[in-house]
């Protein structure tokens, strides 16, 4: 692999890898030669330099009155590196601690529901992931389900992710599903109750309503799976409201 990719790799810029590898070449020098080496005009050359002395692999030194810049060992390179990781693991775990505040933002939105659309096996799988992020990490562990009876319309929406249950169930994730028609059974940490509708065959195959949101899975004409993802409080609340009567009737 050529130097100046590896650099690219490393974090600089195309600019930033012409100052540094006309630096390696000429040794000490001012500014000037260094901009006329890089091909990098003086006053960018200047800044470069002492963005690549902030990253530890620059250093300078004066003599006559005159700056001379040098390349440090390219062991310093590692030590950058190093350095990277240690800043980078300080940022992780600031961004871990305002999580909360931050995500209490996001969803506020100025109060507006958010509405995500999710097309296909790999668009579904993505919603049925997102409730197991989200509602292992809230209280109670637990999350509601409408659910079509007709067998097929299930294995089409849960072919996207053949193994949820299994890992709702290792995630100690509960649910309660009503199922609109006669038929599925409790497979693990599951509360089955059915509501009956007649001979109606429904295509509107999921409601998940989970963490603040509410999400509709549904058959296409192609018997391809999509989904809508809405995320609002509110929405969720009259929704949950809905089902707890529902079940509470059934």
């Amino acid at each position: 692999m050529e130097i100046s990719i590896i650099l690219k790799n490393f974090g600089l810029s195309e600019k930033e890898v012409a100052v540094y590898l006309s630096l390696v070449e000429l040794g000490p020098s001012s500014v000037r030669k260094i901009a006329a080496k890089s091909k990098v005009n003086r006053g960018t050359s200047y800044d470069i330099l002492k963005a690549l002395i902030s990253l530890g692999i620059v250093s300078y030194y004066n003599k006559e009155s005159k700056q001379y810049f040098m390349a440090e060992e390219p062991e310093k390179l590692l030590s950058s590196i190093d350095q990277k990781q240690e800043d980078l693991l300080e940022v992780r775990k600031s961004i871990e601690e305002s999580l909360p505040l931050i995500k209490t933002l996001f969803e506020k939105q100025g109060g507006r529901p958010i509405v995500k659309f999710y097309e296909g096996p790999k668009g579904v799988r993505q919603i049925f992931e997102d409730v197991l992020e989200e509602v292992a990490g809230a209280e109670g562990r637990e999350y509601y389900l409408y659910s079509s009876a007709t067998a097929q319309h299930r294995k089409n929406v849960y072919d996207a992710m053949p193994d949820f249950s299994k890992k709702r169930i290792a995630k100690k994730i509960k649910v309660k599903i009503i199922s609109l028609g006669e038929d599925g059974h409790p497979v693990g940490l599951d509360e089955r109750k059915w509501m009956p509708v007649g001979k109606k065959d429904l295509k509107a195959t999921h409601e998940i309503i989970y963490a603040g949101k509410v999400a509709h899975i549904s058959i296409d004409n192609n018997e391809n799976p999509v989904g809508v993802v809405i995320q609002n409080e509110e929405i969720y609340q009259a929704q949950k409201t809905i089902f707890e009567f529902n079940w509470s009737k059934l």
